[in-house]
């Protein structure tokens, strides 16, 4: 298996520019010349000690920030690059989705060691280029550092919504219908399979990797998407969820998120959980149970909402929309009704940064 440590860090001579012959202010220069405003609400981008942003009249404005640690976040012996600098756009733009908003700006900051060379922070930032034309989204701003760690990518994105539309976390009431976007269980799968060909290459370098027909569930870990569609999809069947958040540390986390915030509990059933068949195979190839993948396994950024009761045979059948489960008193807490119809109390054991 290709090692991108060594690929991107360990480049010939005549191959590497060194950052420091830059300095700062050069790197900065040299990857936001080329940047242009596509938004409105973006009057004035990279170049001063600030950037000038207008809301759009009668709209509120979100703020969302995230931060990504090498060792931490992501691992480079398996990750590109330029996978990394769109993952890390989309995983901040999610968070503005899950409000029910629209995401329109983003600032990058970046700590660097002296591995990386100029050549490979441009693989970096065209993977952010890439996610910011996407999605519409102007890179507006920005700070560089040196790093005696590693890599550390900070991301603040901002977006705009009015404000009656706006979906926090507490609006669930009880039998108020659970519902998720797409499928789940897919990145944690892809990465079962870049860990294993790490450590075959890791026990015997001359090996190539066993990657084909992983690709769904390696897309699903190494490029996933934010769900912007959906704000558009839930106004054009006249649905306002009641309470929204979206899945980066798994379902049974987000799931408790919601309650907690809502003061309600939640009746989850195993077999609506959306699942791929690409996630199913693999999950029985490691001889995982697909479902804890799907309920503990994260990054999917996926969207968790809950609607009236009323608003179900406006997303009945809709192949983006799968009603999970139905919340319940708060006494009750939250729980996992099995393909049995036992009911399981759930547990939340998705990604913790602190623990993990």
């Amino acid at each position: 298996m290709t090692n991108f440590v060594d690929q991107l860090f360990s480049m010939s001579n005549d191959n590497r520019t060194e950052i420091a012959a830059l300095g700062e202010f050069g790197l900065i220069h040299h990857l936001t010349d080329n940047i242009l405003l596509q938004n409105k609400t973006s009057i004035k981008g990279v170049g001063d000690d600030a950037a000038i942003l207008s809301a759009p009249q009668n709209e509120k404005c979100l703020v969302s920030t995230d931060m990504l640690v090498e060792g931490v976040h992501f691992d480079l012996s398996y990750v590109p690059l330029k996978h990394l600098g769109y993952k890390s756009v989309v995983v901040n733009l999610s968070d503005i989705c899950a409000m029910n908003a629209v995401p329109h700006q983003i600032v990058v900051g970046l700590a660097l060691s002296n591995r990386f060379s100029l050549e490979a922070v441009d693989e970096l930032y065209a993977g952010m280029l890439m996610a910011c034309n996407h999605y519409g989204v102007d890179l507006v701003g920005g700070d560089t550092t040196s790093s005696r760690s590693g890599l550390v990518i900070s991301i603040t994105a901002i977006g705009y919504e009015k404000e009656e539309n706006i979906v926090t976390r507490s609006g669930a009431r009880e039998n108020d219908l659970l519902v998720v976007t797409g499928d789940l269980g897919g990145a944690y799968m892809g990465l079962q399979v870049l860990e294993r060909e790490k450590a075959v290459f890791q026990s015997a370098p001359a090996a190539q990797p066993q990657l084909e027909g992983y690709d769904y569930i390696l897309e699903r870990q190494l490029k996933p998407e934010a769900r912007r569609d959906v704000h558009g999809l839930l106004q054009s069947l006249g649905v306002r969820p009641t309470s929204m958040i979206d899945i980066s540390d798994g379902l049974a986390s987000e799931i408790k998120h919601l309650a907690d915030s809502s003061a309600v509990g939640f009746d989850l059933y195993e077999e609506k959980i959306p699942v791929s068949p690409k996630t199913i195979e693999a999950a029985k190839e490691f001889n995982l149970d697909f479902t804890t993948c799907a309920l503990n396994g994260g990054e999917d950024y996926e969207l968790l909402f809950t609607i009236k009761p009323g608003d179900y045979e406006k997303i009945k059948g809709n192949p983006s929309l799968t009603a999970i489960g139905h919340a319940t008193a708060d006494s009750m807490g939250c729980r996992l009704i099995t393909r049995s119809g036992e009911p399981i109390t759930l547990k939340a054991q998705g990604w913790n940064a602190f623990y993990s």
